[in-house]
């Protein structure tokens, strides 16, 4: 008799009351909802129940689907607040309270995106007033996926700005949406969406992304991954081993040198290793009896950013991830009597390189027997100028295909937005040819999803060694990508960063001044402020009376210091440059015609001299262009 009861009990107990009726993220307490535009809101109910919904005087209702899913779509309302957001549903109600109708904003990018406030120039008096009732921050957490998730990958919430909020978000949206607020009156939404060292690619939808021939390996990858991750691995490590090619080994005259054992290579004071992205070779020898000749593990720790590990000429494993330790399984019959050879191909595609870290380099063999790995030697090989990129793990968070997009974007869902602002490039600076086709690419597929036109871009920012001879500089021409992108899109702004970076460190601190140039650009294009936005940008280059005229617009031009203009170059057909006297006029730089050039390049370095600006302190901006007649 007890049985029976206490099993009635538990079935009793297991019957469901009313499912709760709730909101999905990020419809949150304190958030700000897009001005002027239809609210899409969703969140989950009891399956086919109906769902009311209660907004500033408007009263929608809707329906659940038979998982609990529901969607409504609000209409649209002028600035103002604060309301209440309810929704009730089978006797349960759920309200969101101190909800704003203002702007919101989008800001996305790489590491000067995520870079936060507590760490910009004059942080702890910029956190301690930071307190700004209308100005509503939400931060989305990392998550990198192989799939569109619909949710985040951490609780999230909308917060208030105030220092304890303000302080780990993103400086330069903060500053941003600090100057849109104060100068509207009404409320300013901002969302971070940012990972730091992330490639363009991994920001975009793999509908889009497929467009592109070059990537749908590997998005058949990232698929197979999906099924099968061995599978998957074993694959990208071929596609490595075949990217390598001969140069898997070092050259047969590759001049080696011992190796520091924990620090990347750019530190170790070599003048040629300093700025280098591309190939380093790393050698071991470890001598083994007959008896210890069996499997094993071999640890070699962390190696930025991609490593192909070979023992006695034969690969034990591939990895990318430049703080991922590196552990492979030694197979029975590649360790033999005598010297062995542990080989390593570290492969850095930009920042540190090479093997770094204070983990043990080790050969565990099969009796348990530790053997340190010591006296490494080093060898330089390729740069990336010569090889190109080498095939990127799809899965890989920050590095990979489509996956921040699909953890960090798709989330929001189409969140109501007013723009976007995008600080990344810096991951991509290796391949401005391929990033002018993804950068339009980006810009389309947000504003498809969003339903936004406003696209603000910051312009990289200075970083590198300073030159005293032209250079072909690889983040000159990325630079001038974003150029050539804003000047074809009436609706793209330009923020540049060029004149506010710093010789030795990709983070420059002054997040404030890219902040009011986006705030700028901002209000130029998407609140049609008369207001200057852009920095002198050429629209012209002809020769005329004996002189190359480069004319620009956003002027009049002004020299800094005057005199002359720093940074002019005239190049020949066969690639030849030499730096130019350069003396600006009006919206007009006049440069002596040497009689055998045929482009003109301007600010063609990792860290120029800027000293051409225009009244509003905005810089010029870089460019390359052919001079016409």
């Amino acid at each position: 008799m007890m049985r029976w009861f206490i099993g009635a009990f538990g079935m009793l107990a297991a019957v469901p009351a009313a499912a709760q009726v709730t909101f999905d993220a990020p419809f949150t307490d304190h958030a700000v909802l897009q001005r002027d535009r239809a609210i899409a809101v969703h969140g989950h109910a009891a399956p086919k129940a109906e769902v009311l919904l209660n907004f500033a005087g408007a009263t929608v209702r809707t329906v659940a689907d038979a998982k609990g899913a529901w969607r409504a779509a609000l209409p649209a309302k002028p600035a103002g607040g604060p309301y209440s957001l309810v929704a009730s549903s089978g006797g349960t109600s759920a309200t969101l309270g101190d909800v704003m109708v203002g702007d919101v904003w989008l800001c996305s990018g790489q590491s000067n995106m995520e870079f936060t406030l507590r760490h910009a120039t004059n942080a702890d008096a910029e956190v301690q007033q930071s307190a700004h009732p209308l100005l509503r921050l939400f931060n989305v957490p990392r998550q990198s996926s192989a799939t569109p998730q619909m949710g985040f990958g951490a609780p999230v919430g909308w917060q208030v700005s105030a220092p304890a909020s303000a302080a780990d978000f993103s400086a330069a949206c903060y500053f941003m949406g600090r100057d849109l607020q104060q100068r509207q009156g009404i409320a300013v939404g901002l969302i971070s969406s940012a990972w730091g060292g992330s490639v363009i690619e991994d920001w975009i939808s793999r509908g889009s992304l497929a467009t592109l021939p070059r990537y749908r390996p590997d998005l058949d990858l990232l698929g197979l991954y999906g099924r099968d991750p061995a599978a998957a691995s074993l694959q990208w490590r071929n596609m490595v081993e075949k990217w390598l090619g001969a140069r898997a080994s070092a050259p047969a005259d590759a001049s080696w040198r011992p190796a520091p054992s924990t620090a990347a290579w750019e530190t170790w004071g070599d003048a040629a290793l300093t700025n280098f992205d591309g190939i380093g070779y790393y050698r071991a020898h470890v001598s083994l009896t007959t008896a210890q000749a069996g499997k094993a593990e071999l640890a070699i720790g962390a190696v930025d950013d991609i490593d192909l590990t070979r023992v006695n000429g034969t690969t034990v494993g591939a990895l990318q991830g430049w703080d991922a330790p590196r552990r492979y399984p030694v197979a029975p019959g590649l360790l033999h009597a005598g010297d062995n050879v542990i080989e390593v191909a570290a492969i850095d595609t930009g920042g540190g390189g090479g093997l770094w870290g204070d983990a043990p380099r080790t050969l565990t063999l099969a009796d348990g027997t530790v053997l340190p790995l010591k006296d490494w030697q080093f060898a330089r090989g390729d740069a990336l100028a010569v090889t190109g990129m080498p095939p990127s793990v799809p899965w890989l968070g920050g590095s990979g295909r489509t996956t921040l997009y699909n953890g960090m974007i798709a989330p929001l869902d189409n969140y109501p937005l007013k723009g976007f602002a995008w600080y990344q490039g810096e991951a991509n600076v290796t391949d401005a040819a391929g990033y002018a086709q993804l950068m339009p690419l980006l810009i389309a597929d947000w504003r498809k999803r969003f339903g936004a036109e406003p696209f603000l871009m910051v312009q990289l920012a200075g970083f590198g060694p300073l030159t005293s001879q032209p250079v072909d500089d690889p983040w000159a021409q990325l630079r001038d990508v974003q150029r050539r992108v804003a000047d074809a899109d009436p609706e793209v702004g330009l923020a540049s960063a060029l004149d506010i970076g710093q010789v030795a460190d990709i983070h420059p601190t002054n997040k404030e001044d890219v902040g009011h140039r986006l705030a700028l650009g901002a209000r130029a294009i998407a609140l049609g402020e008369k207001v200057e936005a852009r920095g002198p940008a050429p629209t012209t280059v002809v020769r005329r009376d004996g002189k190359i005229a480069i004319r620009f617009a956003h002027g009049p031009l002004v020299t800094v210091g005057g005199g002359q203009v720093i940074g002019f170059e005239l190049c020949d057909a066969g690639g030849q440059c030499h730096y130019a006297d350069a003396v600006a006029s009006g919206d007009t730089v006049l440069v002596p015609d040497d009689g055998k050039a045929s482009e003109v390049r301007y600010l063609w370095q990792a860290s120029p001299v800027v000293n051409l600006y225009n009244p509003d302190g905005l810089p010029a901006t870089g460019f390359r262009l052919p001079i016409g007649r």
